[in-house]
């Protein structure tokens, strides 16, 4: 109900006299509104907030459409006058359709639109328009027709209408979806040599720390570096939105709340403070996510495309106290993050922070920290690696690479040689095998990197292994699905907490690890077949920027 009056009102509104000779003593205005409201939802259809524009379209046209139903029976003279009416009903529609067809393919044509597209708009407009209704209104003040021709006039217009934008429609949805991105907006798809855009969320001042050492390692070397969007994550609540100025756009405002204000103002400072002291190589810019919880996901992934980011970066949901444990988290961040994994138009990475914001700051020359990459295999895995890549060539980074891989020689893993490996299993381990093998030739032959095998029987083995990265490393890069079908990782789901981190990634944040050892859980974009969106009658998304 965006433009125009809905197809379904107006011959509804066409009959409400009929309503009106039922109540005994009521005007037919109120009627013909009564009759509105029953068509839209009911009350529902009051309650909406109204602006100008859909006050005029929705409501006074409708009024205007059944004020002509009231002038005359609609059955009087019919016989008399069908021939007529045809004839004008078929006129009235012919040169609405050819005037609104015509103007959009002489705009389209200015603008450099192709000519279906063009044809398309202009079908559309017939579909959603009021040139029927003044060309009625127009005939029957010359007193060329009379009131009954007007009335199946317009009746025959919105009939034939009908007819053809249900293909209309269906081609628009045909041609975009033959327009939708055939690869991955992934890190792996990326060119190494090319800038990488990441959008970093934090849910304010205590996500600082860890975030900006986040942002240093994965700059990697200064050139061509990387283009972060730290967005703040704000939950909108009565508080807040009292505080809430509008911007000249529309859909944009700004927040006044004091406390907010004070958090924003110090989570740039410390960013800013960074770049200036050894931030060479990091181009920074700050956004916003100010909405409900229900709708901050899709905001961040509405957000993430406008951006064109190759990675979205979340802050885990649960904290760390200062003896080390996690706190029990905002279950609300923990939504959005699921949420978002779901959505999002791209690579996703939770990081859980476990001492990585308490490390002193990495510059080039004075910290070292030292980095593991887990690869097991599947396409997350071989996220994780690209990325890791990235890392690598930071200065200040001392990245080791561990491959876990099926020890076949043990009992367990003989009788898992039996299972039957379908065909999809089969073609991500050959992707898994020359992804790695062209990772081990860029980066482990030449010395940067170090690499090491794990040969393991089974989960428990594997538990063990991850166990000893206690004190070893500062930061664990994992694929979120990395070896889910793996036997090195079966039964681990038994007992997890946080199905969004991953088998691995859950086992690496639990309690009953190490308290020094941060996370990075990577998701690789899910690139969909369908186009989001299309079966919704109206949808408004908005961000606000600063």
């Amino acid at each position: 109900m965006a433009f125009g009056l809905p197809m379904q009102m107006r011959p509804a509104t066409l009959c409400a006299d009929k309503l009106a000779n039922l109540i005994v003593g009521v005007a037919k205005n109120f009627a013909l509104f009564i009759a509105m409201v029953i068509v839209c939802n009911g009350v529902h259809f009051l309650l909406k907030p109204y602006s100008q524009p859909r006050l005029s379209s929705d409501i006074l046209v409708g009024l205007i459409v059944g004020n002509i139903g009231f002038v005359r029976d609609l059955f009087e003279k019919f016989n008399k006058t069908f021939g007529f009416i045809i004839d004008f009903g078929m006129m009235s529609y012919m040169f609405a359709l050819v005037g609104k067809v015509v103007g959009a393919l002489f705009t389209g044509k200015m603008l450099g639109i192709h000519w279906p597209e063009s044809v398309a708009i202009g079908l559309l407009l017939t579909t959603k328009g009021h040139l029927h209704i003044y060309l009625a209104i127009k005939v029957m003040g010359c007193g060329s027709v009379t009131s009954i021709s007007s009335v199946i006039g317009m009746i025959i217009a919105i009939f034939i209408t009908v007819l053809y934008t249900p293909s209309v429609v269906a081609q628009i949805i045909k041609r975009a979806k033959k327009r939708v991105p055939t690869h991955r907006l992934a890190l792996q798809s990326i060119d190494p040599s090319s800038e990488l855009r990441i959008l970093l969320c934090v849910h304010g001042t205590h996500n600082v720390p860890a975030s900006i050492n986040f942002v240093e390692i994965s700059k990697g070397s200064a050139d061509p570096g990387i283009l972060v969007y730290v967005t703040d994550m704000i939950e909108l609540t009565n508080d807040i939105s009292v505080t809430l100025e509008k911007d000249e756009g529309v859909q944009t405002a700004t927040v006044k709340e004091k406390e907010v204000m004070e958090m924003r103002e110090k989570i740039t400072n410390s960013f800013q403070a960074h770049v200036l002291d050894s931030g060479e190589g990091i181009t920074l810019k700050r956004t916003m996510a100010l909405s409900t919880i229900n709708n901050m996901p899709q905001d961040i992934c509405i957000l993430a495309e406008d951006l064109m980011v190759a990675l979205i970066i979340l802050p885990f949901h649960r904290g760390q106290r200062h003896d080390g444990t996690l706190d029990g988290g905002n279950q609300g961040f923990r939504y959005v993050n699921r949420k978002v994994l779901r959505s999002a138009p791209c690579s996703v990475g939770i990081l859980v922070d476990r001492g990585l914001g308490t490390l002193e700051r990495i510059s080039r020359c004075q910290v070292t920290i030292n980095v593991a990459v887990i690869f097991i295999g599947g396409k997350d895995d071989r996220e994780a690696l690209a990325y890791a890549g990235r890392v690598s060539r930071h200065p200040g980074v001392k990245l080791t690479v561990i491959r876990f891989l099926v020890d076949t020689n043990a009992e367990s893993s003989r009788l898992v040689g039996y299972r039957i490996i379908l065909p999809e299993q089969e073609n991500e381990m050959q992707l898994d095998d020359e992804c790695f093998a062209n990772f081990y030739e860029k980066h482990v032959i030449g010395g940067r990197i170090s690499y090491m095998e794990k040969h393991l029987a089974n989960a428990a083995e594997t538990f063990s292994i991850l166990k000893s990265f206690e004190g070893q490393y500062s930061l664990v890069i994992v694929g979120k699905e990395g070896g889910v079908n793996s036997i090195l990782t079966r039964g681990m789901n038994d007992w997890q907490q946080c199905p969004e981190l991953g088998p691995i990634g859950d086992v690496l944040s639990g309690p009953d690890f190490s308290m020094t050892v941060s996370v990075l859980i990577i998701q690789q974009h899910r690139l969909k077949g369908e186009i989001d969106g299309l079966d919704e009658d109206f949808s408004v998304m908005s961000y606000n920027k600063i």
